[in-house]
């Protein structure tokens, strides 16, 4: 079971405008079956976890229709309304406690942060984040949010180009060794 922070950065390393919005990602060419693409990613996946602006940024560009069927936890302070017919979770504890229901809920599939940065900081903060997948867009924005607002010592592990994407593949390195204690 790998713990992992896969998601899509500009080139200045931000993963969404100040507004919240990945309007910009969604114009860029990807091959859905290409390298490091998100259907083959998402396959292997059992749990998610997802920041309140995320989920709320999701429920807005689908129009309320929820698209996994994973079990969703996600982090807020607010009250947030809740897709019917899915298994989405609001929480406000902390990363490790909610780390040990996904991983029971996951079974033998991996768990994915999926936004945003500051959320798969706090999962490397407490030793929780296994690997890092970035996939650069061939845009800057300028400002808003960070990729990962933290210091992380990454190991490349595997790099593609997917049509637009420069895609990567990181393992965290924790204790000065890949996967090593922090």
């Amino acid at each position: 079971m790998t713990t992992h922070f896969y998601t899509a950065s500009s080139l200045d390393g931000f993963i969404a405008t100040e507004e919240h919005s990945l309007d910009w990602l969604l114009k860029q060419d990807i091959d859905e079956d290409g390298p490091m693409a998100y259907p083959g990613f998402e396959k292997n996946i059992g749990a998610l976890a997802m920041g309140a602006s995320t989920y709320e940024w999701v429920m807005r560009h689908e129009e309320g229709v929820w698209g996994y069927a994973q079990p969703t936890w996600v982090f807020t302070h607010r009250e947030l309304a809740l897709p019917a017919d899915a298994d989405v979770r609001l929480t406000r504890d902390d990363v490790r406690s909610v780390h040990a229901e996904m991983v029971a809920a996951a079974g033998e599939r991996d768990i994915w942060v999926v936004g945003g940065g500051d959320l798969a900081g706090q999962f490397a903060d407490a030793g929780l984040l296994d690997e890092v997948w970035v996939q650069y867009a061939p845009v800057t924005l300028g400002a808003g949010a960070p990729l990962l607002p933290r210091r992380l010592d990454l190991e490349l592990l595997d790099v593609a180009r997917n049509r637009s994407f420069l895609c990567g593949r990181y393992r965290v390195i924790r204790d000065g060794t890949p996967g090593g204690d922090l």
